[in-house]
C-alpha cells in the first residue's frame, strides 16, 4: 500500500515525486512508457521564463514567478546544467513596441523584477546577430535556460535514492475508488494508494476519466523545433522572443543549456501525443528564426524534433482535487511556463495538498543532493582518478559529446535506471551530437545487452516496437 501513487513521468511528477520522497511516506510513480521523460517534458524549449507574459491572477503567473526563484537553486542542488542568460522580447513594429510596454507593466503586476525596455545600440550590442529591423525588446534578466530532460531524470532519480518507488511500462487503464485507490494497468498489474496524483500532461483527462471524473479537457498543440550543432551555441546569447499570441510565445531563437541553439516551437492544434516533424512546420521555424537572426547557420543543423503542449480549456493550470473521487488531484493543463514552475507547484501540492490528508514528518536522512558529473566537464585530474578506480572511463563511445563506457554503464546502474537506446541518450547525450548516433549507437546497444544479460537483437531504441535489429545472423 502505497501513502501517494504519481501517475506521469514528467517534470511536473517529477518534481512532485521528489518532493514526497523527503517525508515518511510510501511513494510510487506510474509511467506508461519504458522509460520517465519521454512525453512533453522531453520534446521542449527548455526555457526558465521570467513570469511577464501570464495574465496576472492566474495560477500561471504564481507559479511562473515562484518557480523562477526557485529554479536555478534547485537545478545546482541537482546538478542539471541551468544558467540565468536572461531574455528579450523583441519588438519589429509600432504595434509590438506598445505590446512590450503593457507586458512589462504585467510583469511588475505578477512580482517579476528588474524589467526594462532596451533598443537602438544597447539592443545591438547585447545581441550582435539580431536583424537591424528590431526596434525595441523587453529585457528580463531573470530568465534563463536549463535542461528539461537532465532536470526530470534527476528529479526522479532523487527521489528514488530516497526511497520512491519507478513502476514503467504502466499505463493506468482504470482507478477505482474504495477504501484506497486501485489502480490497474493495462497488462492487468495493480497497485494501490490512499491518494493518486495526476500529473499525466497529454494524457490527464485519459486518467480522470479511469477514474470516473469527466471534469478535465485538455488539448494538444504540436510543436516543431531544429536543434542547430554546439559551434552555433554562442550565435545568441539569451533567449530571444517575437511579442506573444494566443497561442503561446512563437518561435524563438536561444542558447540552449547544453550549449547548442535551439530555434522553434510552432503551435499547431493536434491529437496526437507523438507527433512528426513537418516540412510545413520545419520550413515555418526556418523563416521565423530568420527574421529574427537574418543570418542564423540552418547549416548547422543537426537534428529536428517534436512534441505536444497540453492546455486545458481555461488556458490555465488546472490544479485541484477531482470532485468525483476524493484523494485524486489534478495536475493537468501544464503548458509553458510549466517547466519553470515545475518546483513551485510541487511545492504546493505537498504543503497545501497531501498534508492535509496525511500526517507529515520530514526524513531524518533525507539528501537533496544528486551529482552526475559529464566526463568532459571534469578536471584532467579528475579524469585520471576516475579511470584509475574504473578502466572503463577512459574507453570514448561516443566522440561527438566525449561520452565514455564508464557514464553509459553509470545511467544503467543508477537511479532511474536507462534500459533503451534513448534513455542512455538522454542521461550522458551519447547520439546527441553532430552525427546524432551514427557512429556510437552500435557500441552503446552492445552495452545495454551486455549490462542488461539480453541479446542484443532485443535492445530498444525507445521500447518495445523499436528494437534496433529484427534479428542475429549466426
Amino acid at each position: 500500500m502505497y501513502d501517494v501513487i504519481v501517475i506521469g513521468g514528467g517534470v511536473v511528477g517529477g518534481t512532485i515525486l521528489r518532493a514526497l520522497s523527503a517525508y515518511k511516506l510510501r511513494v510510487c510513480l506510474l509511467e506508461k512508457e519504458s522509460d520517465v521523460c519521454m512525453g512533453q517534458s522531453r520534446a521542449n524549449s527548455g526555457i526558465v521564463h521570467a513570469g511577464f507574459d501570464a495574465k496576472e491572477g492566474t495560477l500561471k503567473a504564481k507559479f511562473n514567478v515562484l518557480g523562477n526563484r526557485m529554479m536555478y537553486d534547485y537545478a545546482e542542488e541537482l546538478g542539471v546544467p541551468c544558467k540565468k542568460c536572461g531574455s528579450l522580447v523583441v519588438a519589429f513594429s509600432e504595434e509590438e513596441e506598445t505590446a512590450l510596454h503593457a507586458l512589462m507593466r504585467r510583469g511588475a503586476k505578477n512580482g517579476v523584477e528588474e524589467l526594462r525596455i532596451v533598443c537602438g545600440e544597447e539592443l545591438f550590442r547585447m545581441e550582435p546577430n539580431l536583424s537591424r529591423e528590431a526596434l525595441a525588446a523587453l529585457w528580463a534578466p531573470t530568465g534563463g535556460i536549463v535542461s528539461p530532460y537532465e532536470l526530470t531524470i534527476a528529479a526522479i532519480g532523487n527521489a528514488m535514492d530516497n526511497g520512491a518507488e519507478l513502476l514503467t511500462e504502466f499505463e493506468a487503464v482504470s482507478i477505482e475508488k474504495g477504501e484506497h485507490f486501485t489502480v490497474r494497468s493495462r497488462d492487468g498489474r495493480t497497485v494501490e494508494g490512499k491518494l493518486v496524483i495526476n500529473c499525466a500532461g497529454p494524457g490527464a483527462e485519459r486518467v480522470a476519466l479511469a477514474a470516473g471524473d469527466g471534469s478535465l479537457h485538455i488539448h494538444g498543440r504540436r510543436g516543431e523545433y531544429l536543434l542547430l550543432d554546439r559551434e552555433s551555441g554562442g550565435y545568441a546569447a539569451r533567449t530571444l522572443f517575437f511579442a506573444p499570441t494566443e497561442k503561446g510565445k512563437g518561435i524563438l531563437v536561444s542558447p540552449t543549456a547544453d550549449g547548442n541553439l535551439i530555434l522553434g516551437p510552432t503551435a499547431d492544434e493536434t491529437a496526437e501525443e507523438y507527433p512528426y516533424t513537418t516540412a510545413r512546420g520545419l520550413a515555418e521555424v526556418s523563416a521565423k528564426a530568420k527574421k529574427m537572426c537574418p543570418a542564423v547557420p540552418l547549416g548547422s543543423v543537426i537534428t529536428s524534433f517534436a512534441g505536444v503542449r497540453a492546455y486545458s480549456e481555461t488556458h490555465d493550470f488546472v490544479l485541484c482535487e477531482s470532485e468525483k473521487a476524493e484523494g485524486l488531484f489534478h495536475c493537468a493543463g501544464i503548458e509553458s511556463p510549466g517547466l519553470t514552475s515545475a518546483p513551485a507547484i510541487a511545492e504546493y501540492v505537498v504543503t497545501e495538498y497531501v498534508s492535509k490528508k496525511l500526517p507529515l514528518v520530514k526524513k531524518e536522512d533525507f539528501c537533496g543532493r544528486r551529482r552526475t558529473p559529464f566526463f568532459r566537464n571534469l578536471s584532467p585530474a579528475e579524469q585520471n582518478a576516475l579511470i584509475a578506480e574504473d578502466p572503463a572511463f577512459g574507453r570514448i563511445v561516443c566522440r561527438c559529446e566525449r561520452v565514455t563506457e564508464g557514464e553509459i554503464v553509470r545511467a544503467i546502474r543508477e537511479n532511474p535506471p536507462a534500459r533503451t537506446v534513448d534513455a542512455v541518450k538522454r542521461r550522458t547525450r551519447a547520439g546527441m551530437g553532430r552525427c546524432q548516433g551514427g557512429f556510437c549507437q552500435p557500441s552503446v546497444a552492445e552495452i545495454l545487452a551486455r549490462e542488461l544479460g539480453v541479446p542484443l537483437e532485443e535492445v530498444t531504441k525507445s521500447g518495445a516496437g523499436s528494437e534496433l535489429l529484427k534479428e542475429a545472423i549466426r
